[in-house]
Order: C-alpha cells, then structure tokens, then sequence
C-alpha cells in the first residue's frame, strides 16, 4: 500500500518510528515532512498529507500532531478526504469499518510508539464492507455539498459566539463549569467520623474553600440541608454490603437527593433502577481496591458498568506495571476505561495510589492519565497503607493543570486542617467520607476567624 504520512514538530520522532515500521512491513511511504523537530505549523503538513490522498498519490495517509485534533479538522477539509482520530485500536477499528477513512491522525502527546503501531497497522489492515456502512459513508460525502449544509445550517438554531480574546484559563473554566452542569464528579471509600449532617456548618467551610464535592457514607444522622446535599457523594465500598444496605443507601439518597451513590460494580444496576426517577447519579469503581486486572477486563467492566447505569467510574491503575516502568501498558490501561467512559458519556476518574509510589511515578501515572484523557485524577483507594498528602496533591496538580483535568484527595483526609491543606495545594475534591473530620478544631477555627 502506498501511505502518505506527516507531521508537525511534536509528531516528527513518533513519524519516524511508524515510517520505518511501515517501509519493514513493505509499505510505499510517501514522507511530505517535517523534516526536523523545529516548530512549524500542523495544517501544513495535515493538507499535504490529505491532498496526496485525494489526488490518488497515496492509498492512505497518516498525520501526527500534538492531540491529533487539530489536523483532522485540516483533512476533513480536503474533498474526498475522510480523516479519522483514533487514541485506540477500537476507535482506529472503527474509523475504517464504519466511516471508511482514508486519513489517520493521531495525537503524540497522547499516545506511545508501541500503542502507535498497533493502531495504525489497525488502520491499513481494515476495510469498510458492510452494506449499511457504505451507504452512510455515501451519506458523508454527499454531507459535503453546499446543497447539503445551507437546511442544517438553517435546522441548528442560534449559535453562541464567544470572545475572540479569551484565554486557556477562561475557556477551561468554562469546560469544567459545563462539564459540572451535564454530570458531577468524586466519589470515595467510607471513614467513619462525623457527618454532614451533624455539623453542616463544616461541610459549608469545606465548600467555600474550594471543594467541590465530598463523600458520605450510609447511616447520616440528622437532616442533610438541601444546599448540601448535592455536593455529597453517598458511598458504600465495603466488601460485605448487602442487599438490605445496598437498599437502604439508596432510600438515603432518594431522601435526601444526594449528587450520587457510589457501589461496587455488582449492586450498580440495583441502585440505578433504585435510583429511576432521581436526580442522583450512579457511581462505579473498576478494577477496585488492587488495580490488577487486564485491561482489556477493566474496559469490560467499566463499559458493564455504564450499560447497567453508571455515570461516573473510578478506576484504578495497575501499579505493579508502573513500577517496573512498563508505561504503555499502563496507557492502554487507563484508555480502557477512558474509551468506554466517553462512549458511554460518563465521568472517569484514574486512582493512581499515591502511597505505593515514588514521586517519579506520581507524575508518571498523572501524565498517562491526561495523556488518555481522564477527568480526574485522584490520590487514593482508601485500601493501602497511606491516604492523601498535600505534597501529593501539589505533584499531580501541577501535571495535570493545564489540561482541563482535577484532582481528587481521598484517604487519611481526618480533620479540618487536613481537607484545607489539600485543597490549597490544588485538590477540588475532597475524600473526606462521612467525616468532616475533627469537628472541634472546626468550630475553633470559625471562632478565631
């Protein structure tokens, strides 16, 4: 096959590997540059790529940038060109089975050499066969034609327009402002200690400081105030819940109209049909409390999850990998459940169990959980020796800040003090289950204030 293949600056060393792993598997490779690691422009090299496609130069063509974004919208714009993103070898599956794309790009802040290669020998090696998929492939072009966009453009309605000068600050404060509005976040294991309702007070000081939600376990005593109440995440993570706890969590959460329950995956359904009616939104872990499991079966489990009525997952990373360095299995790890979670529009959140690592793999795990895409990551299953430090939360804050992505503190979060040092050093979530942690440093602190 003749392959076109580009790139940008931040693409150039990943389009090298693929340009020799293409020419060793006896593809043509046409290469339209960059030639160096100097910065230049993506739409550039996104057009030659897609206009080699067009004109016949090349069978397929493959594009690289930072995200891969960016040079798909490009491509798109060359007719006869139907480019495709893909961060996975489902996404790239389905690229060619379903669209019958004849451009690839991918993103090399997002994914690794070795993930690389399998997507795009993915790509080549797929065809586009069924019927109902050629006739929408049809569809696609025909899409193009002015005929065609002057009714949708009509059918769309008012379209806001934003300030041209809005900055990155502005326009992620707005993502995650919408993002708070279509779904939520958080969710915790159980701590025993005081409640919200035993002092809402505190919780209120947990919120102007910043938090944005905290976690809550079965039995509150005392009335959850309705202004509270949607800020908690009810949570019952033990391993010997059972039907009638399960139940009476749920009966919690439709009295009070808590943001959402937490489960294990096997009393999601339960609690989602519980829950039928409500506002409140179902939570699940995957791969809970060891992170151990394959990805393949965290995907599974996560995709299990959603089907049943999740909408938010906690999953947690597989730690003994990440510790032997073994990062793109790691990656495909994380994106298992990242994939599923933006098919399936729930939250994702990468637990990376910050008391079994080293502050080198601290950032690691956070890079590869904003490299696929997570919502959020967080600090702690609340199963292994130590919880959340503010060290902790600052190291992961400032991989992740930038990116659209939060943090979450959870585990060993056990007084007032604790919750504001986490939330200073950049944690928007607070993990601090029933208990709003020692309440009488709290009220001391309101008096001296």
């Amino acid at each position: 096959m003749n392959v076109a293949i580009g790139a940008d600056h931040g693409g150039f060393e990943l389009k090298k590997k693929l340009a020799e792993h293409l020419k060793a598997k006896g593809h043509q490779v046409l290469d339209v540059g960059t030639d160096s690691t100097q910065a230049v422009d993506y739409p550039v090299y996104a057009r030659k790529v897609a206009e080699a496609v067009a004109a016949g130069k090349a069978t397929r063509g493959i594009m690289i940038d930072g995200a891969g974004i960016g040079s798909s919208m490009v491509a798109n714009k060359v007719p006869g060109v139907r480019a495709a993103m893909a961060y996975d070898l489902s996404s790239a599956r389905n690229g060619r089975e379903h669209n019958d794309a004849n451009v690839l790009t991918l993103g090399a802040g997002l994914i690794g050499a070795s993930l690389a290669v399998q997507i795009v020998d993915v790509f080549l090696e797929t065809e586009c066969t069924e019927a109902r998929h050629k006739k929408r492939v049809a569809m696609i072009a025909e899409a193009g034609t002015p005929a065609a966009q002057a009714p949708a453009a009509q059918a769309a309605g008012p379209v806001a327009v934003l300030p041209a000068d809005l900055g990155e600050e502005d326009i992620q404060r707005i993502v995650r402002r919408l993002e708070q509005m279509l779904g939520g976040r958080a969710l915790d294991v159980f701590h025993d200690g005081p409640c919200v309702g035993s002092c809402p007070d505190t919780a209120r000081r947990f919120l102007e400081l910043g938090a944005g939600r905290l976690t809550s376990g079965p039995g509150n005593p005392g009335r959850i105030p309705e202004e509270l109440a949607r800020y908690i995440d009810h949570t019952i993570l033990k391993p010997d819940a059972t039907v009638a706890m399960i139940d009476k969590i749920i009966g919690e959460a439709r009295e009070f109209s808590f943001r959402s329950v937490c489960v294990n995956p096997c009393w999601v359904k339960r609690v989602a049909d519980g829950l039928r009616g409500t506002r409140v939104l179902t939570c699940s872990v995957v791969g809970f409390p060891l992170g151990a499991s394959t990805p393949d079966i965290k995907g599974m489990e996560a995709r299990k999850a959603i089907r049943d009525g999740a909408k938010e997952i906690d999953m947690v990373i597989n730690v003994g990998r990440l510790k032997s360095g073994d990062d793109d299995c790691v990656l495909r790890d994380v994106l298992a459940v990242t994939d599923a979670c933006r098919d399936g529009g729930a939250v994702s959140k990468v637990i990376i169990e910050t008391a079994l690592l080293t502050d080198e793999e601290k950032r690691r795990a956070c890079e590869l959980s904003r490299r696929a895409r997570a919502n959020f990551v967080k600090t702690s299953t609340g199963f292994a020796s130590g919880g959340a430090t503010a060290e902790d939360v600052a190291l992961m804050a400032s991989v992740v800040r930038g990116a659209g992505m939060e943090v979450k503190a959870s585990g060993g979060i056990k007084s007032f003090s604790d919750a504001k040092r986490m939330i200073d050093a950049g944690a928007t979530r607070i993990g601090a289950s029933a208990s709003i942690a020692i309440i009488q440093e709290a009220q001391k602190t309101t008096v001296s204030a």
